[in-house]
C-alpha cells in the first residue's frame, strides 16, 4: 500500500513536521550564518504567518501575527499589511542575526489576476524579493504528502475546495463562509460582542458550549464541500486553515459527506509551511 493510499500514516508524519514548526515559532533554532533559508508569508484573513525553513525544509523560526487585513482572499487594508509583514521580518531577522531577502507567498482559489498581484506587493512592499506565488492547496498539499484527494481551506472569511489528481490540482472553488460566520452566530446567540465571541470561540473551556451552536454552519461547510466534490472521485478530504482547529470538525463534515476526513496537527499552519517549501530562488 503506497503512503498516498494509507491517510493515518499521512497524518502521522505531516503532524510531526507541523509540531516541529510550532515548537520553532516559540524556540527558534541557532544556526550557521551562511545557511540557506527558505521564507514562506501566509496573508491570511485572522492571521498573517512567516514561516522560514532550512533547505532540507527542517523548521528554523516564525511568527504568528493575529490580523484582519484580508477578505475573502483580497487585501483590504494595504499598508497595515506591508508593516505587519515587515515588522515580523524585521522580528526574525534580529532573531536570527541574518537578513531575509526572498520569501514566497500564495494565493487562495477562485481570486483575480489583480487581487493576485495586489497580495505579491504587499510581500515586496516589506522589502521581500517574491521567488514564487503559489496556490494555497497544493502547498498545503506538498506538507501533507498527498497526490489525490481534496484539500479543503476553512480560513476566517472562506472556504476554498481544491481537488487534486495525481499532485496537479484539477479544479478550484471558492465560497465565502468560514470562521467569520462561527464567530457572527456565536456572538448572535449569546447576546455578546463580535470581539468578545471570537475569544470565546476558541477558548477549549467553552467547547461544550460552542460546538452546539455552530454546528449547523459546519455542518453547511460540509454541504458546500460535497457539492462542489460531485463528479469527482475524492475518496479523502483533508482540512487545513485555521478554523479547523475547532475540535471535532473533521467528525462533521466525515458524517455529513460520508468521506474519509483527515485533520492534521494545527491545521493552521499547514499552507504557510508548504508556502516556505516552495521558495525556489
Amino acid at each position: 500500500m503506497s503512503e498516498n493510499s494509507c491517510p493515518e500514516n499521512i497524518l502521522d508524519k505531516s503532524s510531526t513536521f507541523i509540531k516541529e514548526m510550532e515548537e520553532t515559532i516559540l524556540n527558534p533554532k541557532e544556526i550557521d550564518e551562511k545557511e540557506e533559508l527558505k521564507v514562506g508569508v501566509d496573508l491570511g484573513t485572522c492571521n498573517i504567518v512567516i514561516t522560514v525553513l532550512d533547505k532540507n525544509n527542517k523548521p528554523v523560526a516564525g511568527e504568528v501575527y493575529p490580523a484582519s487585513v484580508v477578505k475573502d482572499g483580497i487585501v483590504v487594508e494595504y499598508l497595515k499589511a506591508v508593516n505587519i509583514v515587515r515588522e515580523l521580518k524585521g522580528r526574525l531577522e534580529k532573531t536570527l542575526n541574518r537578513s531575509l531577502d526572498y520569501a514566497a507567498t500564495a494565493i487562495p482559489p477562485g481570486i483575480s489576476k489583480g487581487n493576485i498581484k495586489i497580495i505579491q506587493n504587499v510581500v515586496e512592499a516589506a522589502d521581500f524579493n517574491v521567488t514564487n506565488v503559489i496556490d494555497e492547496p497544493t502547498a498545503a498539499s506538498d506538507v501533507l504528502h498527498i497526490k489525490d484527494g481534496a484539500v479543503v481551506d476553512i480560513g476566517g472569511g472562506t472556504t476554498g475546495i481544491s481537488i487534486l489528481k495525481d499532485g496537479e490540482v484539477v479544479y478550484t472553488a471558492d465560497e465565502p463562509t468560514g470562521g467569520h460566520h462561527l464567530s457572527l452566530v456565536v456572538a448572535g446567540s449569546l447576546q455578546m460582542e463580535y470581539e468578545d465571541a471570537e475569544k470565546f470561540k476558541v477558548d477549549s473551556k467553552n467547547y461544550n458550549t460552542v460546538f452546539p451552536l455552530v454546528r449547523p454552519v459546519v455542518e453547511k461547510m460540509a454541504n458546500i464541500i460535497l457539492q462542489h466534490i460531485k463528479g469527482y472521485d475524492v475518496t479523502t478530504i483533508y482540512l487545513v486553515g485555521g478554523t479547523c482547529c475547532l475540535k471535532d470538525i473533521e467528525k462533521v463534515v466525515e458524517k455529513y459527506t460520508n468521506i474519509k476526513t483527515i485533520k492534521p496537527y494545527n491545521p493552521l499552519l499547514v499552507t504557510p509551511i508548504g508556502i516556505a517549501m516552495n521558495d525556489v530562488k
